[in-house]
């Protein structure tokens, strides 16, 4: 079930993206009196799902769902319809146009991708506000959740300050700020330290695959107590919030997770909070410092509600929410491409965390949630325009490269030469999606 929500999540969006994007191509061909002679969603070799012509133009649906493409008359594209470009060109095809129109006609796409994500952005903001947690708030530090921030140096309580001398602002941003980081400064226990993180971070955080690094630090509480375990026989109960072991106050889960390792196989004394009262119960640690209960974890709203963390909160008139999110657009696309840096830089081990469908569709949330659907919509428009205009054959920045060529010197490249150029485009692009849905496999297997 969960796997079908996050697909059906995954082809919604990605639908929505390719038809627009598409018809940002789309509407200037034809505004240019250009003749469109496909539009489809999907690909379709061999067969289609639905297709109806109207006018000059066939509207379809495809059965691959690798995205989607327009053919346009006289243009040398994935079709490589080299018949067509061996007659004499005629008025309505795209290579009788004059160069400045078909610019206008390839970076169409791009365009509708770059405004649609800004717009979403926008509109979420309008209609949702935003929330988060600041980084100041963190009084007590984070919670080191996934062995791999022991491993780089850090412990619970520690207060992140500054990443290469710059302040994170939100607690949801420190991940991602130490994956392109170099230097951390922290506050442990009222001391600055300095930490530098290693060259191949992404590569350690792509192999040990943590769910989270770190937490804000939570109580103690309990969520489930676990039938036969010795908590359930010293009577621990769901919702119970445990304050002390042993006489020693404890005021975060992370505490009393590192304190019942030193007590393996004894009986200690806890005392714990239900419904306003105190209680004591001696419970017996196993010998893997558990006794057996599940621990609740708190979103950060819940948190929030709990009274333990202070959320800030903007919200934005309609008006308000376009300049918001045209910084909220840009700041996502900044961080992306710095990120898509790393992948060009062997030494990172970047490169070994590219994904395919797979890894897209594990972003949508498992429950259907409007928000982050839309939030997670804007973010892949932009990374489409991005990709989209880099300068490889057969995307719309290979066929920018060659118009802006034209542009400059006075006249096409060969036609054989973009010929070659878009099969390599092709291969290119071929093996990059063989390998990143191989490595959704891989993590998937092994």
């Amino acid at each position: 079930m969960i796997f079908l929500i996050k697909a059906s999540q995954l082809l919604l969006s990605l639908s929505i993206l390719v038809v627009l994007h598409e018809l940002g191509h789309f509407l200037p061909a034809k505004y240019f009196k250009t003749k469109v002679e496909k539009f489809y969603l999907f690909f379709d070799p061999w067969f289609s799902v639905f297709k109806k012509k109207v006018g000059d133009t066939e509207y379809g649906i495809g059965w691959l769902p690798l995205g989607g493409y327009v053919k346009i008359a006289g243009m040398i594209d994935e079709s490589m319809d080299k018949e067509q470009m061996k007659k004499e060109p005629e008025s309505w095809e795209f290579r009788s146009k004059p160069a400045w129109q078909r610019l206008i006609i390839m970076l169409g796409g791009v365009a509708v991708n770059f405004l649609l994500g800004i717009f979403i952005y926008s509109m979420t903001l309008y209609a949702y506000g935003d929330k988060y947690l600041p980084n100041q708030n963190l009084n007590n530090g984070v919670w080191c959740v996934d062995d791999m921030a022991y491993s780089l140096g850090f412990e619970n309580g520690d207060k992140i300050i500054s990443i290469d001398n710059k302040k994170p602002q939100r607690f949801s941003s420190i991940l991602e700020a130490l994956l392109l980081g170099d230097e951390v400064l922290i506050d442990r226990g009222g001391s600055l330290i300095k930490m530098s993180l290693p060259e191949d971070f992404a590569k350690q955080l792509i192999e040990n695959q943590p769910s989270m690094m770190f937490y804000p630090r939570i109580p103690a509480m309990v969520k489930e107590v676990l039938r036969g375990s010795s908590a359930e026989k010293a009577g621990l109960l769901s919702g119970d919030k445990i304050i002390s072991i042993n006489n020693t106050e404890i005021l975060f889960f992370d505490e009393l997770k590192r304190s019942l390792e030193k007590y393996k196989e004894q009986s200690v004394s806890l005392t714990i909070k239900r419904k306003g009262g105190v209680k004591s119960l001696n419970v017996d640690v196993d010998a893997e410092g558990k006794i057996g209960y599940q621990a609740l974890i708190p979103s950060i709203s819940q948190l929030s509600e709990m009274g333990i963390y202070n959320l800030k909160t903007a919200n934005y008139s309609f008006f308000e929410s376009l300049p918001a999110g045209y910084k909220k657009a840009k700041s996502k696309l900044g961080s992306y491409v710095d990120q898509f840096k790393l992948i060009l830089k062997p030494s990172t081990g970047a490169y070994k965390g590219l994904g395919g469908f797979g890894a897209i569709g594990n972003l949508f949330p498992a429950v259907w949630d409007w928000e982050v659907f839309w939030n997670l919509t804007a973010f892949l428009s932009l990374m489409l325009a991005f990709m989209n205009l880099l300068p490889i054959p057969a995307l719309d920045g290979g066929h920018v490269v060659f118009l802006l060529y034209e542009m400059a010197v006075g006249k096409p490249a060969p036609e054989k030469v973009m010929e070659y150029a878009q099969v390599v485009g092709m291969v290119i692009l071929l093996s990059l999606l063989v390998y990143a849905n191989g490595n959704d496999i891989a993590r998937l297997l092994f």
